[in-house]
């Protein structure tokens, strides 16, 4: 049996690690147009030089031998023709295959914003060829200018940091992080980000960007006027699935390739896991997802359930972050908040369920809090402070001394 594995992120070498566990015999090819296998996670290191190309690799030891797998490293595809259960690569070459995984992930999304697009100082951060470039162009560049400040926006400014360069970050949200944090939250990393010597523009956009003779950026002007000078221009605004070699192929895929729970595709064979999807991005559940194809393309049924995607660890200056489920509160939900000099705890509630949770400066029992929320337990009837709630509030010993739950 022939797989073949599009992209080497973590969804694609879990499915292929799973397929090599369940078909002894099985000819496995990855084709990545990476040529070092890394967490995007850790780019922000690579930029600021606390880690080189072979430190970002998270596999195991001899990883392609031990699996004997096939690695077509710097290769990139440009059609896939399901009819003919083939694809095709940039070479013109074509690789057959039996079972096709798609995992190649997302790209880095530039807005339509002036000459931004064209510019040759101009980055996303998403892979590790976005971060060698940034560092390429930071060798002589002074003023940073990031546009969004999600994590990958704070990522690229935190690792150029370290090389001391002054950076600006433009966020149309009037606060930092307005994705994974409330505005409390926020503002601590945002003091941090400003006593390291960021200056943040919030609640603006860029509006104009304008190529010098030198096909570069310079200076980046803002909806209510302002001109921002920069040298280089990191763009953190959002990403978009890998998935223009889909074209023509008739592999349904609107904001994401459409997939099952067994995250199989409208075509029979070829199947979906990672960012590409539309699912969530994050590490955890992108592995999940390529563990379940894996199974699936050896004939294994096995649904991929997790649909519990929200939930992110943030580490800036060595405050810790932690949120779990729903961070917005709505009409109708019951906020706590818990604070101190050391922390702070916030819970959204509903009808005696736990939507979602927030936990800066001390994230023990994240545990007990992600269980609780992805399982919709109720804890109406628990009597004590919430933040205080663990695993044993939930447990019980029967009449043979064994543990059981008990709601």
């Amino acid at each position: 049996m022939r797989y073949v594995i599009i992209g080497a992120g973590t969804a694609g070498l879990e499915a292929a690690r799973t397929i090599r566990k369940e078909d002894g015999s099985a000819r496995i090819s990855v084709i990545s147009a990476d040529t070092y296998i890394h967490s995007r996670c850790m780019l922000h290191k690579y930029i600021a030089g606390e880690r080189d190309e072979v430190q970002l690799d998270f596999t195991e030891d001899n990883f392609w031998d031990k699996f004997d797998i096939n690695w077509m490293k710097g290769v990139k595809v440009c059609a896939a023709c399901p009819e003919e259960k083939v694809i095709v690569l940039e070479t013109g070459e074509k690789v057959g295959y039996d079972r096709l995984l798609l995992a190649n992930e997302a790209d880095s999304f530039s807005p339509p914003v002036g000459e931004l697009r064209k510019a040759s100082n101009v980055f996303g951060l998403r892979n590790l060829s976005d971060a060698q470039a940034i560092v390429k162009e930071a060798g002589h560049a002074e003023q940073v200018l990031v546009i969004g400040s999600g994590l990958v926006g704070l990522d690229a400014a935190y690792g150029l940091l370290e090389k001391g360069k002054k950076i600006t970050i433009v966020e149309m949200a009037p606060q930092i992080l307005p994705v994974q944090l409330d505005d409390h939250a926020a503002e601590a990393y945002q003091k941090l980000f400003e006593r390291a010597g960021v200056r943040f523009i919030l609640g603006r956009k860029a509006s104009e960007a304008v190529c010098g003779h030198d096909g570069k950026i310079h200076k980046v002007t803002l909806d209510n006027g302002e001109e921002i000078p920069c040298d280089l221009v990191i763009v953190a605004a959002g990403v978009r699935p890998s998935s223009a070699y889909l074209e023509g192929s008739g592999i349904a895929c609107e904001r994401g390739v459409t997939v099952d729970t067994h995250m199989q595709t409208n075509k029979p064979g070829v199947y979906a896991a990672g960012d590409i999807t539309g699912l969530s991005g994050i590490w955890p559940n992108a592995t999940e997802q390529g563990r379940v194809a894996g199974k699936n393309m050896c004939g294994i049924p096995e649904m991929y359930t997790d649909t519990f995607a929200a939930k992110n660890t943030i580490n800036f200056f060595g405050l810790v972050t932690l949120c779990v489920g729903r961070i917005r509160e709505e009409e109708g939900d019951q906020v706590q908040i818990k604070e101190d000099r050391r922390q702070y705890k916030r819970a959204i509630l509903r009808q005696g369920k736990i939507e979602g949770i927030l936990l800066q400066g001390d994230i023990s029992n994240a545990g007990t809090w992600q269980y609780l929320i992805k399982n919709r337990i109720d804890i109406s009837g628990i009597q004590k402070d919430i933040f205080g709630i663990s695993y044993a509030d939930f447990y019980q010993v029967d009449e043979t001394g064994r543990y059981e739950w008990v709601v």
